[in-house]
């Protein structure tokens, strides 16, 4: 029996990929944004439906890079319960990470706990898209406008989804995408920006290319994110078949969902209202005073066939050690709770529905 991962890098065909790269022999332009580059960045402009868009290297520095694209200072309400980049893109620039609850339902930020941590040092708010749930983006809008701050997208998880039809990359004044080989898309490693205002754009070119702007202009102290072109060429094949992967990827997750939504003790997570779900993942949440089981037995069963879901996210990210008395301690207990407790199952286009299945049966023998 093979295993089965949480996760499983889609690839085009060899033969399409190799066709793609095939240009990169003639012209010998291997990096510094070249034609495969260029291509792909118009490309993903036209899918996420927005007006401005920066490819990077990977996500974390579409984040790193847009929070010192903006020279920010001072504090930035954000969310615990997210994979290290976030936060760490926040410590890097200087800035202190203010840890705000989640909504229990949806798992992301809770919009009406995010005012009572604003104060006169408050500079911008990084909330999470999480599972390809998004958060509350019309709340967040209505209290960056009344303070005057910057919201800034963590949208690793919410690769072409749309809110009310309107891409998600339209929201905040930036939203950054991962394109890294375990997500819903990739270009094996990859990110981009997409922003409101281009003076973002010139910021984020200048970052990501050593600060310069020219043969003999070096306008600020860059780092090195471009996005070479054999990474390009790679998201170039794979936004080709991203829609018909998604549609799989619905399939499987309806599956799971008429197995496991009647079982007293596993909690999924809801669908929202005006979202076009890209369906990323299938996070389980088990109330083991009501499953009569842990989430570690669990994962011990799984494992014992396999099947190797995964602990995502847990810890918290304020419970990091790199962390540990740092910044000052918020109420997070919604999303400790959950974090204590999640288990993410396993979710990509060619999972067998009869593995699914398995999967379901394994689970539901753990209940007492």
């Amino acid at each position: 029996m093979d295993k089965i991962f949480v996760t499983k890098s889609s690839l085009p065909s060899m033969d399409e990929y190799i066709e793609e790269i095939k240009s990169i022999w003639d012209t010998c332009w291997l990096t510094n944004m070249g034609e495969k580059h260029n291509s792909f960045q118009e490309k993903l402009k036209e899918y996420l439906s927005v007006d401005n868009i920066e490819l990077l290297v990977n996500g974390h520095m579409a984040i790193e890079l847009t929070l010192q694209s903006m020279k920010l200072s001072g504090e930035v309400i954000t969310t615990p319960f997210t994979f290290a980049s976030t936060t760490h893109a926040i410590v890097r620039n200087g800035l202190k990470p203010v840890f705000c609850d989640i909504d229990k339902d949806y798992f992301t930020i809770d919009a009406d706990k995010i005012e009572e941590l604003i104060n006169e040092n408050t500079c911008a708010i990084v909330p999470v898209h999480v599972y390809g749930t998004i958060c509350d983006v019309d709340k967040i809008d209505k209290i960056a406008k009344k303070y005057n701050i910057k919201v800034i997208y963590d949208a690793a998880h919410a690769f072409g989804e749309e809110y009310n039809g309107i891409g998600i990359g339209n929201y905040g004044d930036a939203s950054c995408f991962s394109f890294h080989a375990t997500k819903v898309f990739n270009s094996i490693e990859g990110g981009a920006v997409t922003f409101d205002n281009k003076e973002i754009g010139n910021a984020l070119y200048g970052l990501k290319n050593f600060g310069i702007q020219g043969p003999e202009e070096v306008s600020a102290v860059g780092a090195n994110a471009k996005l070479n072109e054999f990474c390009a060429a790679m998201g170039l094949c794979n936004l080709k078949h991203v829609e018909e992967n998604i549609k799989s990827r619905k399939t499987i997750y309806n599956r799971y969902m008429s197995n496991l939504s009647n079982l007293n003790g596993i909690i999924l997570k809801k669908d929202q209202v005006g979202v076009k779900s890209n369906y990323s993942y299938f996070p389980i949440v088990v109330d083991e005073n009501l499953f009569g089981a842990t989430r570690e037995i669990i994962m011990s069963a799984l494992e014992k066939e396999k099947v190797f879901a995964r602990k995502y996210f847990y810890p918290l990210t304020c419970d990091f050690s790199a962390y540990n008395g740092r910044f000052s301690e918020c109420d997070v207990s919604n999303a400790r709770w959950v974090s204590n407790r999640v288990l993410t199952l396993p979710l990509f286009p060619d999972l067998d529905l009869a593995d699914v299945d398995r999967i379901c049966e394994i689970i539901k023998k753990c209940k007492n």
